[in-house]
């Protein structure tokens, strides 16, 4: 496979970070790798010889599984670790754990952790390519490019349509990787939520801000829905669950009032009954489920690309 000219990461740290060009390289190859993500007996090999390691010290199942399958239908070897099996249970650091696995001969490093910028930490202490699986509050740019790629497969582009990110914004990286995407493409991104789960400060990084979701539903060619994530509030960010929903959550009558040939998206997991109701989770506006698919082709790229990388700086 010829080596993207687009494309010059040796780490995927976040979507903040890459041109438009190298995103569009990695959806383009995305789509390349389309057939061999939803077929079990297909291999691409472009990481045959290549080990990689899974290290999830946040809970993960979409994710993590994700990885693993990109990583081997591309041929590589792959090493998982949650961090209920690793030494950090035992009081070792995130380092020298990474340097340790590092020496039995990893090539990438698939990171999930609860601190923000520690896939820039581990770079700086190992050799391996790190690809950022979520970072705290900061990015998640795997899903943030699957996210896109099912987009651009359902409306033929990203420039110039509108999309709304609706839910809890301050707490998700997932909103921050999609904001970064969508407007370097050229998307204009509505951020939706409560006052308390909204700050107008995201305004400045190029997000439009609406905290009345009725007043502006039908402007939209996109909407994605993003869980409340109850683990990281600290505080009570809302009354409850149902005033939540009431205004909200994407019902069937909101779902009347959106633009002809609107999508639904949500990264998961759903809390159905609260973001989304199962008629219009499971309904003909939804690509939920491609967007899952897509997982597995646009992590089989961004390895890939980052492996390629690797081996051209060692040179």
């Amino acid at each position: 496979m010829p080596e993207s000219r687009a494309w010059t990461q040796m780490h995927l740290f976040g979507l903040e970070y890459l041109h438009a060009e190298e995103i569009t390289a990695v959806l383009d190859l995305a789509d390349e790798f389309r057939p061999a993500a939803t077929d079990p007996a297909a291999r691409v090999d472009t990481l045959k010889g290549k080990a990689v390691l899974n290290l999830f010290m946040e809970p993960s199942t979409r994710t993590a599984t994700s990885f693993a399958v990109a990583a081997k239908r591309c041929g590589a070897d792959v090493v998982s670790f949650s961090k209920a099996a690793s030494s950090t249970s035992k009081g070792e650091t995130l380092i020298d754990t990474a340097k340790n696995i590092e020496a039995m001969g990893v090539d990438v490093i698939v990171l999930r952790h609860r601190a923000a910028g520690s896939p820039q930490i581990l770079a700086k202490n190992t050799d391996c390519s790190i690809a950022n699986a979520g970072d705290g509050r900061h990015e998640h740019p795997t899903q943030g490019l699957l996210d896109i790629l099912t987009i651009r497969q359902a409306k033929g582009r990203i420039e110039d349509l509108k999309v709304a990110i609706v839910g809890d914004i301050a707490n998700s990286r997932v909103a921050r990787s999609n904001l970064w995407g969508l407007v370097k493409l050229g998307a204009e991104v509505t951020f939706v939520g409560p006052p308390t789960m909204l700050p107008k400060s995201f305004e400045k990084w190029g997000a439009r801000v609406a905290y009345d979701f009725d007043s502006v539903v039908g402007e939209f060619d996109v909407i994605n829905m993003l869980r409340i994530q109850l683990e990281r509030h600290a505080d009570a960010a809302m009354p409850s669950l149902r005033e939540y929903s009431r205004g909200y959550a994407l019902t069937e009558e909101r779902l009347a009032r959106t633009k002809s040939g609107c999508i639904v998206m949500h990264p998961g997991p759903i809390n159905r009954g609260v973001e989304l109701p199962s008629s219009v989770a499971d309904g003909p506006a939804s690509v939920i489920l491609p967007q899952v698919s897509n997982g597995v082709a646009v992590r089989m790229a961004v390895l890939t690309l980052l492996s390629q990388a690797r081996d051209r700086a060692s040179r």
